[in-house]
């Protein structure tokens, strides 16, 4: 049983970038794939596929290398939030990573969506990860 998958599905990508894989599978839940789908929208990964065929289903993620030095286009996933100490902020106090670079990925009573989103949104919410 594991108690933070979104911790695991961090763990999972940040893996197989360690390793050099191109493709990595993990279990599916909802926040998960929208986590995805913002790792896409922005630019984190090449693409994505949901299959749906057994009960839970899984997310095959196509991971991104830049094409001169074979380096990750993620730097670093970093778990924020977690079930023992949740962290939660307003829309005002939303955190900027690394000035603007990288993205804070935040869960709201919206759905799950980056940091710059919320705030123009004007919502708060509990900040999933980070990922520069």
């Amino acid at each position: 049983m594991i108690t933070d998958p979104i911790a695991d599905y961090l763990t999972r990508v940040r893996n197989a970038i360690m390793a050099g894989h191109r493709v990595v599978e993990v279990p599916a839940s909802k926040v998960k794939k929208e986590i995805t789908k913002i790792l896409f929208d922005q630019g984190y990964i090449l693409s994505y596929k949901f299959d749906d065929d057994n009960v839970q289903g899984t997310i095959k993620i196509a991971l991104k290398y830049d094409r001169a030095t074979k380096a990750s286009v993620i730097k670093k996933l970093q778990r924020v939030s977690t079930p023992g100490v949740r962290r939660y902020v307003g829309a005002s106090e939303m955190p900027r990573v690394l000035n603007g670079l990288g993205i804070a990925i935040v869960s709201t009573s919206h759905g799950v969506m980056t940091g710059k989103k919320a705030s123009q949104e004007h919502v708060g919410g509990e900040v999933l990860c980070y990922v520069y």
